[in-house]
């Protein structure tokens, strides 16, 4: 798996608005937090679940309002599925990567002890910070998703140690090919 984003990783200046990290506390125009909890082995990383009412401030995105109930209800499978590692550029204030370490391993403690996938409705996202690493898993797809925890896991530890002052970076994020959905990692 890690070949996978090797083979994808691409230190790059993006102009558009999802290349750099978005506003520090949210990650959209209008969210809510529906829920918080701390997860991990010590319960020391904290983990939001907030939704963003207007999906028409996300990015990237292509975004279609659904037409139908049924059209809500579709539960599409994206674990493994390949993204495009960007970094932020340029370098500093990025993530501690020992920080994003933490987070991964809590999610690696999650797939064990609550289970490999988690789910996550249109316009949601799921938030995990642990001191200066911030990540976020964000849909941005009329579906509901479904994506494995190792390979949020990987991407973190991935990113968080390869988007750093080192590489011209300061975090960075990892897009799918039909901007459905992207994982992020910056500094808090």
């Amino acid at each position: 798996m890690q070949t996978k984003f090797l083979a994808l990783f691409a230190l790059a200046s993006i102009t558009s608005a999802w290349a750099s990290p978005l506003e520090a506390g949210t990650i959209c125009k209008g969210q809510v937090t529906l829920s918080e909890e701390y997860i991990g082995k010590d319960h020391n990383v904290k983990v939001e679940h907030v939704t963003c009412p207007d999906a028409t401030s996300l990015e990237p995105s292509s975004f279609q309002p659904p037409t139908s109930l049924e059209a809500r209800q579709v539960v599409v499978n994206v674990c493994g599925a390949p993204c495009a590692t960007n970094c932020f550029l340029p370098a500093g204030g990025g993530p501690d990567p020992n920080d994003c370490h933490v987070i991964a391993d809590a999610l690696k403690f999650a797939n064990e002890n609550t289970g490999p996938t988690f789910t996550i409705g249109p316009d949601s996202s799921f938030i995990m910070t642990y001191l200066s690493c911030k990540t976020f898993f964000l849909n941005q797809d009329v579906n509901f998703l479904t994506y494995c925890r190792n390979d949020w896991a990987s991407l973190v530890d991935f990113v968080g140690s390869n988007c750093q002052a080192t590489q011209n970076a300061h975090g960075g994020n990892c897009v799918a090919a039909d901007q459905a959905w992207f994982v992020q990692v910056q500094h808090t």
